[in-house]
């Protein structure tokens, strides 16, 4: 690993603040539509997000993009959605994360819910990272890294940012 000036870090991320942070000021969109992520196995991925997870399976349709793929999504709550695509016949690959690509999905849950998701993964046999007492990061069956985040919306770890 390499040496990495913190000072220098935090000098640069406080003069982007200081130029761009506009409290107070709206947004041009109106919410988050669906994240959409690629998936090996349909009934599977359906099984953990909607048995393990509890997200309520909402639609199947065909992939308007790619003849044979099926879009499915999931109600992740306040008006979201999580949606799939598998690609039969294309043999993606494994997952990886990349420069431009996706770190991890946040997902925010009640606390009660938080430790019963818990022991579902327990109960799933998926292995997990706890961190701060609010989240559990974990893969999911296709390896896109979950966090499962029992802060409410617009806070992280008592910081508000929104």
């Amino acid at each position: 690993m390499t040496d990495i000036d913190l000072s220098t870090i935090e000098a640069e991320r406080e003069r982007i603040r200081a130029a761009y942070l506009k409290p107070g000021g709206s947004s041009s969109a109106r919410g988050l539509h669906h994240t959409a992520l690629l998936c090996a196995d349909v009934e599977r991925t359906v099984r953990f997000y909607q048995g393990v997870l509890g997200f309520p399976l909402t639609e199947m349709v065909g992939n308007r993009d790619y003849e044979g793929s099926t879009h499915f999504f999931f109600d992740i709550g306040n008006g979201n959605l999580l949606a799939f695509f598998d690609f039969p016949g294309l043999d993606l690959g494994p997952y990886a994360e990349v420069l431009g690509g996706l770190h991890h999905l946040a997902i925010s849950v009640e606390p009660s819910e938080w430790e019963r998701l818990k022991r579902n993964l327990d109960e799933a046999g998926v292995e997990y990272q706890e961190e701060s007492g609010t989240s559990i990061y974990f893969r999911d069956l296709d390896g896109a890294r979950i966090e499962l985040i029992s802060d409410p919306l617009g806070e992280m770890y008592g910081l508000k940012v929104l």
